[in-house]
């Protein structure tokens, strides 16, 4: 039982001094542990960085919803967890990893500005900090703007069928015959023989990111491609809804349809977002608040299929937001922190 005089320093500095980074690495037993994740997970530099690399490959490869040659968009809004998808994707597809990734990437941005109440000024210095990033990356990457949600078709409310569903295809079948396709168009190339699968393997590791996508750099108008009347529209629709949580429903919806639209257009199968476990959670909580528990498998999920045509996948959402942070400040992934919908409620609700 409880008692008045207990003590109760002692342990707390046994807890403490356990939980110490001056231990030893808990995966290799040599190395000094840099950093701790969760209780007691304690992780060097390098193998921290092999941990966080093997999570994504094995999410990737556990689902296997993403089949060879794909084409898949990656969602990036500058954050912390889209940028460490980003940077996963680059790591799997370089020349130097010894299974590369074999989908086709591309990325898209949203400028979120006009909902945020900021200035010309300010969206085109982050939209220019993300450009940087994205051409370093050497993907193919649109930039859309919040406004462009004026001049959608009506169609991108309607769930499309694919027009190659791959779902009863079997993953082992799509693997062989994108290793077929690279040996016979690797003969007609070299005019040699057929090759072996090993050497197929090695030619196909030898592929870069360049070869496959055919275009690369920013898709998007030299003009300003929104008007000072469509910002005001979107201010307006906004202020319209009265609470934070709605406005943030409606943002979500006009950004998910722009993500569709962009990658109906360009052909891309697959969109990849990089929503947490920590994003994921408060997520689950919203929509049981709101009364929404029937689409919690879909909504938090890894894969997403409502919408038929486009499947949305979640790579990130074994990853929490502390172990987020620590691999992009220990191995300086660059990311671009821009003002949230919840940061300017004031400014939104006066527009």
């Amino acid at each position: 039982m409880c008692q008045v005089d207990e003590d109760y320093i002692d342990a707390q500095l046994e807890t403490k001094a356990g939980l110490s980074v001056s231990r030893k690495c808990m995966k290799c037993k040599e190395g000094s542990a840099v950093l701790i994740i969760r209780v007691g997970d304690a992780f060097c530099g390098d193998c921290f960085k092999e941990y966080f690399v093997h999570k994504f490959r094995a999410m990737l490869g556990k689902n296997r919803l993403i089949f060879p040659g794909e084409k898949v968009l990656l969602s990036v809004s500058g954050g912390p967890a889209s940028s460490a998808l980003l940077s996963q994707v680059q790591e799997g597809l370089s020349p130097e990893t010894p299974k590369k990734l074999r989908f086709v990437p591309g990325i898209i941005y949203v400028d979120e500005g006009a909902a945020c109440g900021q200035s010309l000024e300010e969206r085109g210095e982050i939209k220019s900090q993300l450009e940087t990033i994205f051409r370093a990356s050497g993907f193919p990457f649109y930039v859309v703007h919040l406004e462009a949600v004026f001049s959608l078709p009506s169609s991108v409310l309607q769930c499309a069928s694919s027009a190659l569903d791959r779902r009863n295809e079997s993953y082992k079948e799509a693997v062989d015959g994108f290793i077929q396709s690279a040996c016979s168009e690797t003969q007609r190339e070299t005019g040699q023989g057929s090759n072996s699968y090993t050497e197929v393997q090695t030619l196909l590791s030898e592929l870069s990111t360049q070869e496959w996508s055919g275009e690369v750099g920013i898709v998007t108008n030299k003009s300003q491609p929104f008007t000072p009347e469509q910002t005001e529209a979107v201010r307006t629709l906004l202020a319209s809804v009265k609470t934070l949580t709605a406005r943030e429903e409606l943002l979500k919806t006009l950004r998910q349809h722009l993500i569709l639209h962009t990658a109906r257009v360009r052909g891309y199968s697959k969109v990849m977002m990089g929503d947490s476990c920590s994003r994921l959670a408060v997520k689950l909580l919203t929509n049981i608040s709101l009364g929404r528990g029937a689409f919690l498998a879909m909504d938090t999920g890894f894969s997403d299929p409502r919408y038929g045509d486009i499947a949305i996948v979640r790579p990130m959402r074994e990853y929490s937001s502390k172990e987020i942070a620590f691999y992009n400040r220990m191995f300086k992934v660059p990311s671009v922190i821009t003002s949230a919908l919840d940061t300017k409620v004031r400014s939104c609700s006066e527009s």
